[in-house]
């Protein structure tokens, strides 16, 4: 029987979250939808986190991913900028774990060596190449939508590999795997104290 799984990949942020869905048969995958969440005129911060967790939350019920593919950060010189960043990033994070759907992040420079073979590609390439693969007939006119379609298939190209980025199967296991506040070993902390939230006494 062939496999099917649908992904949902996330490229997150508080102008722009771009998304898209591709679902998987065998070892072919086809495309289902990207688009984005325009943020822009909002400008409570805390009002752009709950617009991002209630869109991924409505993703999520609508087209049932099997699996979510976020781009995680990456390390800019702003610190402000890098906060509001891992806030939204953090945002649809806890919105797939809610519903127990399994996350994995991956690096700006992991996800375009994926789709282009490389690192330094620009979001230009990054959409020609989706477009080729994915036989899309137009590309969106911001291209935030594709680098979010962008996690989805670089999520398809890692799967099954051993070490695919840090990777969440519900709370227990983010809990687990950010619980320590010593360096990151490469594939993830390992021998982590894991913390409870649920259980613990107050």
């Amino acid at each position: 029987m062939i496999k099917e799984k649908i992904i949902l990949g996330i490229d997150p942020g508080t102008t722009i979250m771009g998304f898209g869905l591709i679902k998987v048969v065998g070892k072919n995958m086809l495309f289902l939808q990207l688009n984005e969440l325009d943020l822009k005129k909002y400008d409570d911060h805390y009002l752009k986190l709950k617009l991002i967790f209630e869109r991924t939350i409505e993703l999520i019920d609508t087209h049932h991913p099997d699996e979510i593919a976020i781009e995680a950060p990456f390390f800019g010189k702003n610190v402000q900028s890098m906060l509001k960043l891992g806030r939204a990033q953090g945002v649809a994070m806890a919105a797939g774990l809610s519903r127990e759907i399994p996350i994995t992040e991956y690096s700006p420079k992991k996800i375009k060596m994926a789709i282009t073979g490389n690192g330094n590609a620009s979001k230009e390439q990054v959409a020609k190449m989706l477009q080729s693969l994915l036989g899309l007939k137009t590309l969106p006119k911001n291209l935030d939508a594709t680098d979010g379609l962008a996690a989805a298939v670089c999520h398809f190209y890692n799967s099954g590999k051993i070490e695919i980025g840090k990777s969440y199967t519900g709370w227990a296991a983010f809990v687990k795997q950010n619980s320590s506040s010593s360096p990151a070993t490469k594939g993830g902390p390992k021998n982590n104290p894991i913390i409870d939230l649920r259980t613990k006494k107050k």
